[in-house]
């Protein structure tokens, strides 16, 4: 899991987002882990919001699609 603070899933936040590639993680209302994924940042989070049930969010920004995918590995939970 990535060691950063959680920010509210709202559109304030994921406006803040880059547009760019990364790993980001979903909590719940107490931080539990309940997604997780990576793609361009700003339109996954639009998704996440829009059809998820996630109250939270903190992310990683990548250079690319594999880097986003080797930062996801690094932080897998199992």
């Amino acid at each position: 899991m990535l060691r950063k603070r959680w920010q509210p899933l709202d559109k304030p936040t994921i406006g803040k987002a880059p547009e760019a590639y990364g790993y980001y993680e979903l909590g719940d209302a107490d931080g539990t882990l309940v997604g997780r994924g990576v793609g361009v940042l700003r339109d996954e989070l639009k998704e996440a919001l829009a059809y998820g049930d996630a109250e939270q969010v903190r992310w990683e920004r990548a250079t690319s699609l594999k880097h986003a995918e080797r930062i996801a590995a690094e932080h897998d939970p199992a």
